[in-house]
Protein backbone atom coordinates (compact mmCIF):
# COMPACT_ATOMS: atom_id res chain seq x y z
CA UNK A 1 0.00 0.00 0.00
CA UNK A 2 1.94 2.92 -0.84
CA UNK A 3 1.43 6.16 1.48
CA UNK A 4 -1.49 8.52 0.52
CA UNK A 5 -0.04 11.88 0.05
CA UNK A 6 -1.37 14.73 2.10
CA UNK A 7 -1.13 17.03 -0.65
CA UNK A 8 -3.57 14.79 -2.57
CA UNK A 9 -5.89 14.22 0.44
CA UNK A 10 -5.90 18.29 0.75
CA UNK A 11 -8.18 17.92 -2.49
CA UNK A 12 -10.67 15.73 -1.36
CA UNK A 13 -14.27 16.93 -2.38
CA UNK A 14 -12.96 20.50 -3.16
CA UNK A 15 -12.35 23.02 -6.11
CA UNK A 16 -8.91 23.32 -8.10
CA UNK A 17 -8.57 26.64 -9.98
CA UNK A 18 -7.46 26.69 -13.01
CA UNK A 19 -5.94 30.26 -13.71
CA UNK A 20 -4.88 30.99 -16.91
CA UNK A 21 -4.70 34.14 -18.46
CA UNK A 22 -5.55 34.79 -22.10
CA UNK A 23 -3.14 36.30 -25.13
CA UNK A 24 -4.67 39.62 -25.13
CA UNK A 25 -4.15 39.80 -21.48
CA UNK A 26 0.33 39.00 -21.48
CA UNK A 27 1.07 42.36 -20.49
CA UNK A 28 -1.01 41.97 -17.22
CA UNK A 29 -0.14 39.10 -17.04
CA UNK A 30 1.12 38.36 -13.21
CA UNK A 31 -1.14 40.98 -11.15
CA UNK A 32 -3.74 39.15 -13.25
CA UNK A 33 -2.44 35.46 -12.40
CA UNK A 34 -2.01 36.86 -8.78
CA UNK A 35 -5.58 38.39 -8.89
CA UNK A 36 -6.98 35.18 -10.06
CA UNK A 37 -5.15 32.70 -7.40
CA UNK A 38 -6.24 35.40 -4.84
CA UNK A 39 -9.97 35.22 -5.99
CA UNK A 40 -9.74 31.43 -5.98
CA UNK A 41 -8.40 31.14 -2.62
CA UNK A 42 -10.57 33.91 -0.88
CA UNK A 43 -13.65 31.55 -2.64
CA UNK A 44 -12.58 28.56 -1.10
CA UNK A 45 -10.60 26.43 -3.59
CA UNK A 46 -7.81 23.53 -2.16
CA UNK A 47 -5.45 23.84 -5.20
CA UNK A 48 -4.51 26.06 -8.23
CA UNK A 49 -3.62 25.09 -11.35
CA UNK A 50 -1.02 27.03 -13.58
CA UNK A 51 0.68 26.73 -16.56
CA UNK A 52 4.12 27.96 -17.63
CA UNK A 53 7.53 27.81 -15.58
CA UNK A 54 7.64 31.38 -14.67
CA UNK A 55 3.79 31.59 -13.84
CA UNK A 56 4.14 28.24 -11.47
CA UNK A 57 7.17 30.27 -9.79
CA UNK A 58 5.87 33.88 -9.74
CA UNK A 59 2.74 32.48 -8.07
CA UNK A 60 5.06 30.25 -5.11
CA UNK A 61 5.36 32.24 -2.72
CA UNK A 62 2.05 34.14 -2.71
CA UNK A 63 -0.19 30.68 -2.03
CA UNK A 64 -0.23 27.92 0.63
CA UNK A 65 -1.97 25.70 -1.46
CA UNK A 66 -1.18 22.94 -3.44
CA UNK A 67 0.00 23.98 -7.21
CA UNK A 68 -0.50 21.75 -10.06
CA UNK A 69 2.12 22.69 -12.78
CA UNK A 70 2.31 22.27 -16.62
CA UNK A 71 3.76 23.43 -19.40
CA UNK A 72 1.77 24.24 -23.13
CA UNK A 73 3.87 22.69 -26.02
CA UNK A 74 2.06 21.60 -29.33
CA UNK A 75 1.32 18.54 -31.37
CA UNK A 76 2.60 18.67 -35.16
CA UNK A 77 -0.82 19.23 -35.79
CA UNK A 78 -1.37 22.22 -33.69
CA UNK A 79 -3.24 21.08 -30.69
CA UNK A 80 -2.02 21.86 -27.20
CA UNK A 81 0.75 18.77 -25.81
CA UNK A 82 1.01 19.10 -21.95
CA UNK A 83 3.90 18.97 -20.72
CA UNK A 84 6.13 18.30 -23.48
CA UNK A 85 9.37 17.41 -22.09
CA UNK A 86 11.48 15.78 -19.20
CA UNK A 87 13.38 19.59 -18.79
CA UNK A 88 9.64 21.18 -18.09
CA UNK A 89 8.84 18.57 -15.45
CA UNK A 90 12.37 19.58 -14.07
CA UNK A 91 12.18 23.18 -14.00
CA UNK A 92 8.03 22.76 -13.04
CA UNK A 93 9.65 21.14 -9.62
CA UNK A 94 11.90 23.63 -9.34
CA UNK A 95 9.82 26.43 -10.07
CA UNK A 96 8.07 25.00 -7.05
CA UNK A 97 4.91 23.00 -8.38
CA UNK A 98 3.91 20.28 -5.75
CA UNK A 99 2.19 18.48 -8.62
CA UNK A 100 2.94 18.13 -12.08
CA UNK A 101 0.20 17.30 -15.06
CA UNK A 102 1.14 15.34 -18.14
CA UNK A 103 -0.56 14.47 -21.07
CA UNK A 104 -1.58 10.83 -20.95
CA UNK A 105 -3.28 10.44 -24.12
CA UNK A 106 -2.25 7.74 -26.39
CA UNK A 107 -1.00 10.89 -28.93
CA UNK A 108 2.41 10.54 -30.85
CA UNK A 109 4.02 13.32 -29.40
CA UNK A 110 6.35 15.23 -31.57
CA UNK A 111 9.71 13.63 -30.67
CA UNK A 112 7.92 10.02 -31.63
CA UNK A 113 6.90 8.59 -27.88
CA UNK A 114 3.39 8.65 -27.00
CA UNK A 115 1.74 9.74 -23.61
CA UNK A 116 2.15 6.45 -22.34
CA UNK A 117 5.89 6.22 -22.75
CA UNK A 118 6.63 9.55 -21.92
CA UNK A 119 4.76 9.43 -18.51
CA UNK A 120 6.67 5.74 -17.70
CA UNK A 121 9.94 7.53 -18.47
CA UNK A 122 9.05 10.90 -16.11
CA UNK A 123 8.03 8.22 -13.36
CA UNK A 124 10.88 6.37 -13.39
CA UNK A 125 12.99 9.58 -12.88
CA UNK A 126 11.36 11.44 -10.62
CA UNK A 127 9.45 10.95 -7.12
CA UNK A 128 7.20 14.07 -7.94
CA UNK A 129 3.35 13.55 -8.03
CA UNK A 130 2.12 12.55 -11.37
CA UNK A 131 -1.44 13.90 -12.60
CA UNK A 132 -2.20 12.43 -16.17
CA UNK A 133 -5.00 14.66 -18.10
CA UNK A 134 -6.40 12.08 -20.41
CA UNK A 135 -9.60 12.00 -23.06
CA UNK A 136 -10.81 8.33 -22.54
CA UNK A 137 -11.07 5.34 -20.19
CA UNK A 138 -8.75 3.16 -22.13
CA UNK A 139 -6.08 6.11 -21.48
CA UNK A 140 -6.84 6.59 -17.99
CA UNK A 141 -6.72 3.02 -17.43
CA UNK A 142 -3.17 3.18 -18.94
CA UNK A 143 -1.96 6.17 -17.04
CA UNK A 144 -2.54 4.26 -13.56
CA UNK A 145 -0.81 1.16 -14.56
CA UNK A 146 2.37 3.61 -15.60
CA UNK A 147 2.22 5.01 -12.04
CA UNK A 148 0.01 8.26 -12.30
CA UNK A 149 -1.38 9.69 -8.68
CA UNK A 150 -4.20 11.28 -10.02
CA UNK A 151 -6.08 10.85 -13.51
CA UNK A 152 -7.84 13.67 -14.46
CA UNK A 153 -10.53 13.88 -17.78
CA UNK A 154 -8.83 16.93 -18.93
CA UNK A 155 -8.88 15.98 -22.65
CA UNK A 156 -12.02 14.49 -23.03
CA UNK A 157 -13.75 16.31 -25.97
CA UNK A 158 -10.10 17.57 -26.95
CA UNK A 159 -8.43 14.68 -28.79
CA UNK A 160 -9.17 13.09 -32.26
CA UNK A 161 -11.81 10.36 -31.36
CA UNK A 162 -13.75 12.25 -28.40
CA UNK A 163 -14.62 15.39 -30.33
CA UNK A 164 -18.04 16.57 -28.77
CA UNK A 165 -21.01 18.74 -30.27
CA UNK A 166 -21.23 19.69 -26.10
CA UNK A 167 -19.10 21.72 -24.97
CA UNK A 168 -21.30 22.82 -22.52
CA UNK A 169 -21.32 19.73 -20.34
CA UNK A 170 -18.97 17.49 -18.69
CA UNK A 171 -18.55 13.87 -19.75
CA UNK A 172 -20.11 12.52 -16.58
CA UNK A 173 -19.63 9.26 -18.18
CA UNK A 174 -15.76 9.05 -18.23
CA UNK A 175 -15.82 10.39 -14.69
CA UNK A 176 -18.17 8.19 -13.90
CA UNK A 177 -16.76 5.12 -14.96
CA UNK A 178 -12.88 6.09 -14.35
CA UNK A 179 -13.88 6.56 -10.68
CA UNK A 180 -15.60 3.56 -10.34
CA UNK A 181 -12.67 1.39 -12.12
CA UNK A 182 -9.29 3.51 -10.71
CA UNK A 183 -8.04 2.99 -6.92
CA UNK A 184 -6.13 6.34 -7.36
CA UNK A 185 -7.77 9.38 -7.41
CA UNK A 186 -9.70 10.85 -10.59
CA UNK A 187 -10.49 14.31 -11.18
CA UNK A 188 -13.14 15.96 -13.11
CA UNK A 189 -11.77 18.54 -15.99
CA UNK A 190 -13.07 19.85 -18.92
CA UNK A 191 -16.06 21.76 -19.63
CA UNK A 192 -17.84 22.18 -15.96
CA UNK A 193 -19.23 25.46 -16.22
CA UNK A 194 -21.86 25.65 -13.29
CA UNK A 195 -21.78 24.54 -9.41
CA UNK A 196 -24.64 21.99 -10.09
CA UNK A 197 -21.59 20.16 -12.52
CA UNK A 198 -18.97 19.97 -10.09
CA UNK A 199 -21.35 18.70 -7.25
CA UNK A 200 -22.51 16.44 -10.03
CA UNK A 201 -18.64 14.64 -10.90
CA UNK A 202 -18.00 14.61 -7.00
CA UNK A 203 -21.36 12.54 -6.51
CA UNK A 204 -20.15 10.40 -9.48
CA UNK A 205 -17.23 9.28 -7.28
CA UNK A 206 -14.52 12.46 -8.41
CA UNK A 207 -12.28 13.15 -5.78
CA UNK A 208 -11.88 16.89 -7.02
CA UNK A 209 -13.17 19.12 -9.65
CA UNK A 210 -10.92 21.89 -11.93
CA UNK A 211 -12.38 24.66 -13.38
CA UNK A 212 -10.83 27.24 -15.56
CA UNK A 213 -12.74 29.50 -17.69
CA UNK A 214 -15.99 29.30 -16.15
CA UNK A 215 -14.30 31.53 -13.10
CA UNK A 216 -10.54 33.32 -14.80
CA UNK A 217 -11.54 33.93 -18.77
CA UNK A 218 -14.66 36.42 -17.78
CA UNK A 219 -15.32 37.27 -21.70
CA UNK A 220 -15.89 33.93 -21.98
CA UNK A 221 -19.07 34.36 -19.43
CA UNK A 222 -20.22 37.27 -20.49
CA UNK A 223 -20.44 35.80 -23.89
CA UNK A 224 -22.35 32.91 -22.52
CA UNK A 225 -24.99 35.47 -21.15
CA UNK A 226 -24.67 37.33 -24.56
CA UNK A 227 -25.52 34.19 -25.96
CA UNK A 228 -28.46 33.67 -23.94
CA UNK A 229 -30.14 37.24 -24.44
CA UNK A 230 -29.55 36.69 -28.20
CA UNK A 231 -31.89 33.73 -28.52
CA UNK A 232 -35.66 34.82 -29.76
CA UNK A 233 -37.91 34.68 -27.12
CA UNK A 234 -41.59 35.21 -26.97
CA UNK A 235 -43.05 37.85 -24.63
CA UNK A 236 -46.47 37.90 -23.21
CA UNK A 237 -48.34 40.70 -23.41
Amino acid sequence: MSFIDEKITSLHNGLVVSCHVDEEEKEAMPELLAYFVRAAERGGAVGIRIEGIENVRSIRPRTGLPIIGFTQGSYEDGSALITAGMNDVEALLEAGADIIAIDGTKRKRPDGSDGFLFFEQVRKRFKALLWADVATFREGIRAAESGADLVATTLAGYTPGTQTSDYHTPDFALIHELSKSLTIPVIAEGRIWNPEHAAEAIALGAHAVVVGSAITRPHIVAQMFTNALKVPHHHQH
